[in-house]
């Protein structure tokens, strides 16, 4: 096999440089893809910076990625070279441990990601195993479809793990890369949806998105005129947050769920859970068949990602607008062929 080129980053912070590496045998159960989109994700970036101490270099980030099947192993059935396909964070698991077996193959502790001690897809080729090589629905575009798999399937997978329904109310913390995703599932869910974000101008396109009511939540009176409205809260930021006010907006049974990591301890006061029955909660990413079910849904009700689409050679020109917050709300970098 020829050898895989791509961007890698070769210390920690630094910018991504060309990159081959020899891939070796394909695996009876790979799948090899040939990358034509792939998403950047804050994930990368946090791996390009060793934010979480896992990042071992040189390697090539990316794991939003979607392109066609190029090669497969000799026990793969279930795609045909050819196939336009898609792979998120997951790349692989153990696949006989209990949460394999359920089928939540994103909580196995050997679950393997895309790009952590491996290389991913800002690069012309990626492999895989079989079963987390995702097939793309004909209607869904490419480049607004990459960050769905992981961006979409982290505020997919929360919003059916709660059961929300038309009977629910729905708060979305953060309209961004992840919330303006959230807004639309939750909407396809016949929800009504509330958005919470400190930037007032994003009122008009959080309502386009399907949001019935804007919050600007650097008001304390807004938000507190919330209380007991809302049936479940997804917080999508990074950012410290007042937690005891959001969870104050929860109606009895209500959760306060996040997908989004604050830097600091998640600190509330003990009294709304026990008298209200609240609960507060969290999700990863979703597992093969979740992810599946998503992009069906996303067919069916034209969901999809906002995006900035740049060249995979402006990768670094790429990640610098996404790190300064200047891309509305996805960056995917496109390879030529």
């Amino acid at each position: 096999m020829s050898p895989i080129k791509g961007l890698a980053v070769h210390a920690a912070g630094a910018e991504l440089l060309p990159f081959h590496y020899d891939p070796g045998n394909l695996g009876a159960y790979e799948v090899e893809i040939a990358i034509t989109h792939c998403g950047i994700c804050h994930s990368d970036l946090h791996l390009i910076s060793n934010d979480w101490g896992i990042s071992q270099y040189p390697f090539i980030p990316g794991h939003e990625i979607i392109g066609t099947v190029q090669a497969v192993g000799s026990a793969v059935r279930s795609l045909a070279i050819g196939q336009r396909v898609g792979l998120g964070w997951q790349s692989n698991s153990c696949g006989h441990c209990e949460w394999c077996v359920k089928g939540q193959e994103n909580l196995c502790l050997s679950s393997e990601a895309t790009c952590v001690h491996r290389h991913g897809g800002f690069a012309d080729r990626v492999r895989a195993n079989s079963r987390f090589v995702i097939p793309i629905p004909d209607p869904l575009p490419s480049e607004q479809t990459a960050p769905l798999l992981c961006a979409g399937i982290t505020v997919y997978n929360p919003l059916r793990i709660n059961g929300i329904n038309p009977s629910s109310r729905v708060g979305v913390v953060g309209i961004g890369g992840l919330g303006h995703l959230a807004i639309q599932f939750a909407r396809v869910f016949g929800a009504e949806v509330t958005a919470f974000s400190t930037s007032p101008a994003k009122e008009k396109e959080a309502r386009s998105l399907g949001a019935q009511h804007f919050v600007n939540s650097l008001e304390s009176k807004a938000v507190k005129e919330m209380a007991g409205a809302l049936d479940f809260i997804l917080t999508t930021v990074n950012a410290d947050q007042d937690w005891g006010a959001y969870l104050q907006c929860l109606r009895p049974t209500g959760t306060l769920w996040f997908v989004g990591v604050p830097p600091s301890p998640v600190s509330v006061q003990g009294f709304p859970l026990v008298s209200g029955l609240r609960t507060i909660g969290g999700s990863p990413v979703g597992s093969p068949s979740r992810i599946r079910e998503m992009l069906d849904v996303a067919a069916r009700h034209g969901v999809k990602a906002t995006t900035e689409t740049f060249l995979m050679a402006k990768a670094n020109e790429a990640i610098e607008k996404v790190k300064k917050g200047k891309v509305r709300y996805r960056a995917v970098l496109a390879n030529q062929f």
